[in-house]
């Protein structure tokens, strides 16, 4: 498929006394071959592309607001579902420890090759603010934080989209916050500071809203995941391990607050990332073996299959695609020094079953090199869109 091709309109027409022009996304391509080359293109051009015509235009800004692949539906509608207006980048955010400057990469799903995204706005602290994505919207939210070399906490939003590949200023937070838990819950971005106060981002009214405060004693942040409507915070084991960790969940549906599964916040002993609705953690300790959260034994089970690859070294941060991918397996994301990637895939294993018909799962790693010019490079966050 040519590039000349492409930039020429087919006119043909629409029939009689209809007096409407079809035109043809690719000439001489069936429209759904046709939309299916579109949707390839690396979304960072889509800007460019848009000016090829009219058509390309419309189908380029309304593809991204159709992730088919993502939506609910029955087993007769699979076959449509299957064919997916976007596609899962990696998005990581890593820290150049000399300059000490933010950036953001996008790697390629295909080419399997970093994008370099537009600077991310503000100056906040290395580790202070948070970071959450929202997948089916091609979002992601940079919140508050520390201001760098001072204390001072911020209100600060800003939100890069996908689909215009830009950053724009979001509604600021309704209290100032650093070092804050923070997630998606039922398509609202809620953030909770180690107080307990916490407050829900609407994205489509585009507006912060008051939820429901946090009882107890203060939980440092150690580690955070959303999955199920839910925001789950850990503050983690600490030396000397006199008492185990505290843990709380924030239900988005009931706006409560409750105490965590005393299995849960025991066994989560590393960084966690959602795949596929599961929880799974990267253990800290050891071969960095893969674990996942079973809620109905209260306990994290280990996952068959070695641990992350030993090139892939720390500094770490993990992520993991919503959606399942082809065969019912999930894929998660080890981001680590100098952007190396190891991407695990996880799937059912052989074997019928574990004990008492729980599932069992194996996972399988492969490693994607970063460029030699990051070798300095942290990363502090990454998180998955499809676009």
């Amino acid at each position: 498929m040519s590039f000349s091709s492409m930039s020429k309109q087919q006119v043909l027409d629409a029939g009689e006394g209809a007096g409407e022009e079809v035109v043809e996304l690719i000439p001489g391509l069936p429209e759904e071959v046709a939309e299916k080359c579109l949707l390839h293109l690396p979304f960072l051009y889509h800007r460019l592309f848009r000016t090829v015509s009219s058509t390309w235009n419309r189908f380029l800004t309304d593809a991204p607001a159709k992730p088919l692949l993502l939506a609910p539906a029955p087993a007769a509608a699979a076959a449509a579902v299957s064919v997916s207006f976007s596609l899962p980048f990696l998005f990581a955010f890593a820290f150049d420890p000399t300059s000490r400057r933010l950036q953001c990469q996008a790697l390629d799903p295909f080419s399997r090759r970093w994008l370099l995204l537009p600077p991310v706005p503000g100056g906040a602290a290395a580790g202070s603010f948070a970071v959450v994505g929202l997948p089916r919207r091609g979002e992601i939210y940079v919140i508050g934080g520390v201001e760098e070399g001072g204390d001072k906490a911020v209100r600060s939003v800003a939100v890069y989209s996908a689909a215009r590949n830009g950053w724009e200023a979001a509604a600021a937070m309704r209290t100032p916050r650093g070092y804050m838990a923070a997630g998606e819950v039922g398509g609202r971005v809620a953030v909770a500071g180690e107080d307990g106060e916490a407050e829900v981002f609407d994205p489509e009214a585009g507006r912060w809203l008051p939820a429901a405060p946090r009882r107890g004693a203060t939980v440092a942040r150690y580690d955070a995941a959303a999955a199920g409507g839910k925001l789950y915070v850990t503050e983690g084991w600490a030396w000397p391990f006199e008492r185990a960790p505290r843990g709380a969940v924030y239900d988005a549906a009931a706006d409560s607050w409750r105490e965590m599964a005393r299995g849960m916040r025991e066994g989560w002993t590393g960084s966690c990332a959602v795949a596929g609705g599961r929880m799974y953690i990267v253990a800290e300790y050891g071969e960095w073996r893969l674990k996942r959260y079973d809620e109905a034994r209260d306990e994290w089970r280990m996952v068959a299959g070695g641990g992350v690859p030993p090139e892939v070294r720390r500094p770490h941060v993990v992520a993991g695609e919503v959606g399942e991918v082809a065969g019912g397996r999930r894929r998660i994301y080890v981001v680590g020094a100098g952007l190396d990637v190891a991407v695990g895939t996880v799937s059912a294993a052989a074997a019928a079953g574990g004990p008492h018909g729980v599932e069992e799962e194996v996972v399988e790693w492969e490693v994607v090199k970063g460029p030699a010019e990051f070798a300095g490079l942290a990363p502090c966050n990454a998180q998955v869109l499809y676009a």
